[in-house]
């Protein structure tokens, strides 16, 4: 199978990777918090046709495997699966982990690829394509945010059933259950497949992906939320982007319990005219709920990227509603900068105190939901089902 050892990082990160189909077309997909390359076995089979990886030496392209000439790397990020996991969080950011994904292009030996992310994959591939934009032939940006606050989710009573859920799950068992409520919507949960329904599928097959790649480490989940957490765009390199003029779509569910659509919209308004917005019905994996819209999606980047099609054709947004954006964004900007240049110890203080401020304020409403859950139980006890754990 396909190691990379990645040559340009001196601490000896080592990241696992496959690929899957041959062409001259190079498609790189970076995936998200605690998710491994094989989440995105939808895609790969969407635009490869196969999800079976290439040998060693059957990653040239001499060899086409689909009619699109499509070659695919996925790849597992540090803190996760089979790549390197560090200790120290600090090692845990989206531009590090920016340079893990170049790294493995150039181990491919990828001038240039189409570069999608999901979630905090997004992350990564919008810092990547801020910072080495030369390397960029387009962007697609699943389930994304602006990183920082924007992680949170809203503060509603599903979305604090689940964080204290995930906070709890100590097994497959466990894990697997409160995944199915993070990352897909009820309504597809419930549908019927057979004799079953497909939270009961999905869960089995949860079970079985967890049990064998492992719950992820402490070290490996601290890192990526700290990478999430310190993630953040600046004004100069959505210029840097911008002026390197590649397509950009940006993918959303609906109904993402985890990344609020208004953080993408706001988003791909910053890079109008590259960007186009896409919603479609679904939940954070939307890439798994909607995998046919997804994948249309996406080829239709790749195939208005390779014909040069123009941006203003390309865009489904507003110019009006990008240059308000714009415009409060480099106001903002200016003030900040101002601010931070006359005491930037003070800025840095604040701004973890407000940080530790959000952090307690959630944990608050997680102790406070779970008493009133307890107390309601003990006032009106009710006829339960068997569950799924």
């Amino acid at each position: 199978m396909p190691y990379c050892d990645v040559g340009i990082n001196s601490n000896g990160i080592k990241l696992f990777y496959r690929t899957y189909g041959g062409g001259p077309v190079k498609v790189l997909m970076i995936i998200g918090l605690a998710g491994t390359h094989d989440s995105w076995n939808p895609q790969i089979e969407g635009l490869v046709g196969t999800t079976q990886a290439n040998d060693d030496d059957q990653s040239s392209e001499d060899g086409v495997y689909n009619g699109n000439g499509i070659q695919v790397c996925a790849f597992d990020n540090r803190g996760m699966g089979r790549s390197s996991i560090p200790k120290n969080k600090s090692e845990y950011t989206t531009k590090i982990m920016a340079a893990d994904a170049i790294s493995v292009m150039d181990h491919l030996g990828w001038k240039k690829a189409h570069v999608f992310g999901h979630s905090m994959g997004g992350m990564i591939a919008c810092k990547l394509a801020a910072v080495y934009p030369e390397r960029v032939l387009s962007l697609a940006l699943l389930n994304v945010t602006g990183g920082g606050y924007e992680c949170f989710p809203k503060f509603d009573r599903q979305s604090l059933s689940i964080a204290m859920r995930f906070l709890r799950a100590k097994t497959p068992e466990q894990r697997a259950a409160v995944d199915l409520d993070t990352h897909y919507t009820r309504e597809y949960l419930e549908e019927c497949i057979g004799l079953k329904t497909r939270r009961e599928v999905l869960y089995q097959e949860y079970v079985k992906g967890i049990s064998t790649t492992g719950m992820q480490s402490n070290h490996g989940f601290d890192g990526q939320v700290n990478a999430c957490w310190t993630h953040k765009i600046s004004k100069k390199e959505v210029e840097a982007i911008r002026n390197e003029g590649f397509l950009i779509s940006v993918i959303h569910g609906r109904s993402d319990v985890i990344a609020q659509v208004s953080h993408a919209r706001r988003l791909a308004e910053k890079l109008y005219p590259l960007a186009k917005m896409v919603q479609l019905p679904g939940g954070h994996l939307v890439s798994h709920e909607r995998t046919k819209e997804v994948n249309e999606a996406l080829m239709d980047l790749i195939k208005a990227s390779e014909t040069k099609t123009s941006p203003y054709d390309w865009t489904n947004l507003s110019p009006n509603t990008s240059s308000r954006w714009i415009k409060s964004w480099s106001s903002s900007s200016r003030l900040n900068s101002e601010t931070e240049s006359s005491n930037p110890a003070i800025i840095n203080g604040i701004t973890e105190k407000m940080r530790l401020v959000i952090l307690y304020i959630f944990g608050l409403f997680l102790v406070v939901f779970e008493h009133t859950k307890r107390g309601l139980k003990r006032l009106k006890p009710v006829r339960v089902g068997s569950s799924l754990t």
